[in-house]
């Protein structure tokens, strides 16, 4: 494993030509600049508050997650070995997941405890060749230009497959070992209309989104999950059916919970909980760890860990004892997520309130009206 992670690291700092930060991109790629300046992967460790305070909590001295979170940075050893510390004047820090590393990945190399992305070999003193998808790709005076399969294949799991802590703990599962990129770009990257280019000299009329839309996004995440509500005398089962490749829960330090409640006469006569919702086991979807038997946040060090998911392309059915129905009452679920779970508030803390405020997936509401 070291020896694999000094071939990576060497051939990512050692033999690559000039960095493009993200902005030298936005000259050719406008439209596609602009889109991925709204994605998560424009965020980096000094703008993503919570990702840098987990990272800080599980040490104040390495940073481990570079790898996959500053990918592109030229002392990437140093940040992973603790020599170094994160620097807000170094571009390559900035620029989060950049386009230049993006677009420079040759292969990914599968691991046990996460996978490592191979870079590209890069020529000093010559203009570097960037990769992608595109049949006949342009060419312009800043880069050469080439079709890689690597990017219906692999260059998504390099990063969002798996993550193992010291203790072979799974912190992150988003990708099983059978799954390709492929996937991924059909549901977070699709087709826009407008060129790859802002000139479009090939009139290709389209390109593939940047935005790479996730939880975020109001619209695209009500698109994971159907909801199906059934309910007889005292019983209420509710339907869960995850449509995505992926599982429901990826994040350890992300939540989505349900919030069921009965109304009769618009007043709440049952509710699925009290005061928080980890009350229902069966309706909160989150990562726990433990570390030699208590209770931890942070998975860095943990010994021991557990996931309440739904996994890809699966159902669930959750059974709940609710009074006796009558004509007239509705039922209302309602399905959200939370960015950092309460539990996180424990651990660090976030001085963005949206982390932790619930934002709603999707809501169904029945309503009762054959109950003799």
């Amino acid at each position: 494993m070291k020896y694999i992670l000094f071939f990576a690291l060497f051939f990512t700092l050692n033999l690559w030509a000039k960095y493009f930060d993200n902005h030298s991109c936005a000259e050719c790629h406008e439209k596609i600049y602009e889109e991925f300046q709204s994605s998560q992967h424009s965020k980096s460790y000094f703008t993503d508050e919570l990702h840098r305070k987990v990272a800080d909590a599980a040490s104040k001295t390495k940073y481990e997650c570079a790898s996959c979170h500053m990918p592109m940075a030229n002392n990437l050893e140093d940040l992973i070995n603790g020599k170094a510390r994160p620097d807000k004047n170094n571009k390559t820090h900035t620029d989060g997941v950049s386009c230049y590393f993006c677009h420079t990945i040759a292969y990914v190399k599968k691991a046990h405890k996460h996978n490592i992305n191979i870079k590209s070999r890069q020529a000093e003193d010559y203009k570097p060749t960037l990769y992608g998808r595109l049949l006949k790709p342009d060419e312009n005076d800043k880069h050469s230009s080439v079709k890689n399969p690597v990017y219906a294949k692999n260059a998504c799991v390099g990063c969002h497959s798996h993550k193992l802590n010291d203790n072979n703990v799974t912190i992150f599962v988003a990708m099983d070992k059978h799954q390709d990129s492929l996937g991924c770009i059909h549901c977070h990257m699709p087709e826009l209309e407008g060129g790859a280019e802002k000139m479009d000299k090939c009139a290709r009329g389209h390109h593939a989104s940047h935005k790479f839309l996730g939880i975020r996004d109001k619209v695209f995440r009500a698109t994971g999950v159907d909801i199906n509500i059934s309910a007889k005398n005292n019983t209420l089962k509710i339907t869960l059916t995850n449509k995505m490749v992926h599982p429901l829960i990826i994040q350890p330090a992300r939540a989505k919970f349900l919030k069921i409640t009965l109304l009769r006469k618009s007043k709440t006569i049952w509710q699925n909980y009290q005061n928080d919702p980890s009350e229902d086991t069966q309706g909160y979807f989150a990562y726990s760890f433990k570390k030699n038997g208590k209770k931890i946040i942070v998975p860095a060090t943990a010994t021991e860990g557990y996931v309440h998911n739904l996994a890809a392309k699966s159902v669930k059915i959750l059974s709940y004892k609710i009074p006796s129905l009558q004509k007239g009452d509705k039922i209302v679920v309602s399905f959200y997520v939370q960015l950092a779970k309460s539990d996180c508030l424990s651990a660090i803390n976030l001085k963005d309130k949206n982390l932790t405020k619930p934002s709603l997936i999707k809501e169904v509401t029945t309503a009762l009206t054959n109950i003799k």
